[in-house]
């Protein structure tokens, strides 16, 4: 069966709105999120606006054939001799970590003429440091996340009973080939447990050199169970020591560094609202696929209010906001999402139709003086209500974007 070609039209735009721009595109996100068939997208807009096929220029440097080019200098020379004279060259080079040294070729490569490159990688780790100074201000980052629900709805043709599909999509996952799966649990899970231990095992315990495995699995479950709460890595050190597995916290740094390069799991830091201070300590964690997270703990990770926080914290990721934790005085607020069109605070459960839980997630909110938009986002099919400017909605309409704030 022919794997489905889903658009993903948002990020497909920003690749088309960058094209010839005087800037090298990288496309980020965790491993078999859609990078590569994003390219070859783009390649075919590309060639049905005029572009001819030599003027393209594709390596995948995960395939085989392309192993010679892990070295800087076969890969410079191999780009360099297919250049095409008086025309632009569309240059693709996929999981370009792999190349030793790269961003000196690439370097090389961007101060020639009539050359457009675009770049995949697969850890934020590519784009750290050193890496960053030498490629800094050349480039530009396109951050990319596995489906979200309105992709996923959007793929089955049918926008209707959004609440079935909603249980779908974080029982099965968020991974476009998963669509492929989807009548075959049994695959599906088999698929997730291949991407999970390629990214753990095979990426983050190589790279950072991790030779307990077992403990950096430990500490994965641990992150994946405890979604939506607030942890430290000193918490989880003496979580791992308790239960009869030692580790220090600078280890646990190291892996929660490892799982975060790998676009696995994604940090939110708390930030002080009334004092307008990030605070460094007690971070949440969310999880790149809730279906992984199924996969790892079963059923026992069936817990609806912190999976519907993981899912609106994503989305919230993909609409383009710098996302934290708010403190407001001894209130919590479950997401201050801060982009270029203000601030937005949210609060996310799984049911407010109880009063007293209604009340404790307004409380919160009605302590913040500003004028923001205010929003709760439930799974209640109740029609929208506004309490003195907090507005309540469904997440699900929210999050397909049938509703006011998007």
């Amino acid at each position: 069966m022919a794997q489905q070609r889903l658009e993903r039209k948002e990020y497909l735009d920003k690749l088309i709105g960058f094209r010839d721009k005087q800037l090298i595109k990288v496309v980020t996100g965790v491993r078999r999120c859609g990078k590569s068939t994003l390219l070859e997208i783009y390649q075919d807009y590309l060639r049905s606006n005029g572009v001819e096929d030599n003027q393209i220029l594709s390596i995948n440097l995960e395939d085989f054939d392309f192993f010679s080019l892990h070295d800087p200098s076969a890969l410079h020379a191999y780009v360099k001799e297919r250049l095409v004279p008086g025309k632009m060259t569309y240059v693709f080079v996929d999981e370009i970590q792999h190349c030793v040294d790269f961003p000196a070729v690439i370097d090389s490569l961007y101060i020639r003429k009539n050359v457009d490159l675009y770049l995949t990688g697969s850890n934020a780790y590519m784009l750290s440091g050193e890496i960053a100074t030498l490629i800094s201000g050349r480039y530009v980052e396109i951050k990319m996340l596995p489906l979200s629900f309105r992709e996923y709805v959007f793929s089955t043709g049918d926008e209707e009973n959004l609440a079935a599909k909603y249980r779908e999509y974080i029982q099965g996952s968020s991974f476009p080939y998963a669509l492929e799966l989807k009548e075959q649990p049994s695959a599906v899970r088999d698929y997730l447990e291949g991407v999970y231990h390629t990214i753990v095992v095979k990426d983050i315990a190589a790279r950072k050199k991790i030779a307990d495995t077992m403990m950096l699995e430990s500490v994965t479950r641990f992150v994946f169970d405890s979604i939506g709460s607030q942890l430290s890595t000193k918490k989880i050190a003496d979580t791992m020591t308790s239960s009869g597995r030692k580790i220090d916290v600078k280890t646990v740094e190291r892996y929660l560094e490892g799982l975060m390069e790998s676009f696995i799991i994604y940090q939110a830091k708390r930030y002080n609202i009334r004092g307008k201070q990030y605070l460094k300590t007690l971070e949440k964690y969310y999880v790149v696929d809730i279906g992984m997270r199924y996969m790892l703990l079963g059923t026992s990770g069936t817990d609806v209010g912190h999976i519907l926080e993981n899912i609106v914290y994503l989305e919230l990721l993909r609409r383009g906001y710098d996302v934290y934790i708010g403190k407001i005085d001894d209130l919590e607020v479950d997401f201050v999402a801060r982009g270029q069109k203000g601030v937005q605070y949210i609060q996310v459960a799984a049911s407010v139709r109880d009063e007293t839980t209604l009340a404790r997630e307004l409380a919160s909110l009605q302590r913040i003086s500003d004028n923001y938009p205010k929003l709760i986002l439930t799974l209640d099919e109740d029609p929208e209500a506004d309490y003195e400017g907090i507005r309540r909605t469904n997440a699900l309409e929210w999050l397909v974007g049938k509703t006011f704030l998007n």
